[in-house]
């Protein structure tokens, strides 16, 4: 063993002894001699160390001797003292695998293996920082709540008077409040345990239901939000195909909301490059339709009785039916514009949003016909302007509006337009020619409040339009015929398989559709 210390000689003297103070000069042979113990302890290596110190630096003066370890000093200069505390971090990692192999030979076994015994135990490894410890590789967690303890699997604990049971007010109280942990992270239950809450099991049982409606009801506003539309009819959906069409080049801008109504939004952009196959106007308005169902339960009359879109119409699917509703006005509006008809012109239709021409200028749309002061003689030409175009949307068109107002025309360089054609159907519906008395209802009374003269009520108006001879003397009659009227077309219908206006008209051919 190579300690600096020599083999002494049996004749040696009981002490040290240094012949020459020369530091470099060569020590008297004579050496103690002294047992392994002797040699491995620590006091005995301070003294030697300090009597070389000593008789090599006789003028420094020594300081006292202290406490071997403490927390403000610790004296590295011995290799006893690095050896140790070498030896300290082995253990401390010997530990550290100790429990690691305890861990993973145990895992969620009842039945546990511990190493305890085979720990190295430092009890004067006090200076450990915090940081050095795994609290992962502890039983205990310092951290975490200590859980109230449970009946055993029996049921109960004690005998005689002293026994609890599973039912104890106080025992299920804290359980409560310990499965409290098990409610969804969005629902904050604070730290019960640790203020050793006793719930009740009504008060348990409400607080975990109501955590459950929550997660659901966020759920549900979850799903709304990204599978309907919102106040302003742009959800994520409908932002992203925006989107597309003003990277393709069709649109160069979106302005903003220029129109709100109870079926659709519209928004004002700016049209892009034209193609060969495809002219965008300088101004167009975007329609997009809202997808929210609510909107959308009256409605459906206007489209699962339309042979047009009969087969394909499924309540089953809100989203293919709002589709289908902007396919629906797509196809009336090129109906009505190959007739000669004021109306916005199609550009393009994608799922549910509809983009046309922009009826106005400058980003300012036309005002409604409720909205714009007319004179006398602009009122009485919107009369006939508005009489010509129901005719026109009757006859040439085939269609009846269903929604005609004042709410659903724009006044536009001296001319009358129509928009918001979505819900119009033909008039071989089974309630076609109940729209077209409504809109006639709805014409009449307006220019009538005008001041125009020449005006006709709904019924002679009906007539003008449609063309049919119902003589009836008031309004309850004239509607019993015209319900008349549609029953007869739907029993042909159902017999025949096919669409057959029988009405019968002055001069105007009957309206076949196969």
């Amino acid at each position: 063993m190579d300690s600096g210390v020599a083999a002494a000689a049996p004749d040696a003297g009981p002490g040290p002894t240094w012949q020459s103070k020369c530091p470099w000069g060569a020590p008297n042979t004579t050496s103690i001699s002294c047992s392994l113990a002797d040699v491995m302890s620590e006091q005995l290596a301070k003294e030697l160390q300090l009597e070389e110190e000593n008789a090599a630096f006789p003028e420094v003066v020594a300081v006292a001797e202290g406490p071997f370890i403490t927390g403000e000093n610790i004296d590295t200069s011995s290799d006893l003292m690095l050896a140790q505390m070498l030896q300290m971090e082995f253990d401390r990692e010997y530990d550290a695998q100790l429990r690691r192999e305890e861990k993973k030979i145990n895992g969620d076994s009842k039945v546990s293996i511990s190493f305890e015994n085979y720990r190295k135990v430092h009890p004067y490894d006090s200076d450990s920082s915090e940081d050095e410890v795994d609290w992962q590789d502890t039983r205990h967690d310092p951290y975490r709540a200590d859980k109230p303890t449970t009946t055993p699997r029996r049921g109960f604990v004690g005998k005689g008077k002293d026994i609890t049971t599973k039912h104890d007010e106080v025992v299920c109280g804290r359980k409560n409040t310990a499965r409290m942990e098990n409610f969804a992270p969005e629902f904050q239950v604070g730290d019960g345990i640790g203020m050793d809450l006793k719930l009740s099991n009504q008060v348990f049982n409400a607080l975990k239901q109501h955590a459950y409606s929550e997660e659901r009801r966020s759920a549900r506003l979850h799903e709304k939000k990204e599978h309907s539309t919102a106040e302003k009819a742009v959800d994520p959906k409908t932002r992203l195909l925006l989107y597309k069409m003003v990277n393709a080049g069709m649109l160069e801008t979106i302005t903003g909301c220029i129109s709100t109504g109870k079926e659709s939004v519209v928004f004002h952009a700016y049209g892009g490059n034209t193609t060969e196959d495809k002219v965008i106007p300088p101004e167009c308005a975007i329609k997009v339709f809202k997808t929210t169902l609510n909107e959308f339960k009256n409605r459906d009359k206007y489209i699962k009785d339309d042979y047009r879109f009969k087969d394909r119409f499924s309540k089953l699917n809100p989203r293919k039916i709002i589709r289908m509703w902007a396919e629906k006005e797509m196809h009336n509006l090129t109906r009505m514009q190959n007739a000669g008809i004021p109306c916005p012109e199609v550009v393009i239709l994608k799922k549910h949003i509809l983009v046309m021409s922009f009826i106005g200028k400058d980003q300012i749309p036309a005002p409604k016909l409720k909205d714009v002061t007319l004179s006398s003689e602009d009122m009485k030409k919107a009369y006939y302007q508005t009489l010509n175009m129901m005719q026109q949307l009757y006859k040439e068109c085939n269609l009846v509006h269903a929604d005609l107002s004042e709410y659903n025309m724009l006044w536009h360089d001296g001319k009358v337009w129509l928009i918001d054609v979505s819900q119009s159907v033909e008039p071989t519906h089974p309630h076609g020619l109940e729209f077209l008395f409504r809109d006639c209802r709805n014409v009449a009374q307006f220019f009538q409040k005008g001041g125009v003269a020449e005006a006709l009520n709904e019924r002679e108006l009906f007539n003008a339009v449609s063309g049919l001879n119902i003589t009836a003397d008031n309004e309850v009659d004239f509607q019993a015929e015209i319900e008349a009227l549609e029953k007869m077309n739907e029993d042909h219908v159902q017999n025949h398989g096919k669409k057959l206006s029988t009405f019968s008209s002055d001069g105007d051919p009957p309206i076949f559709d196969e």
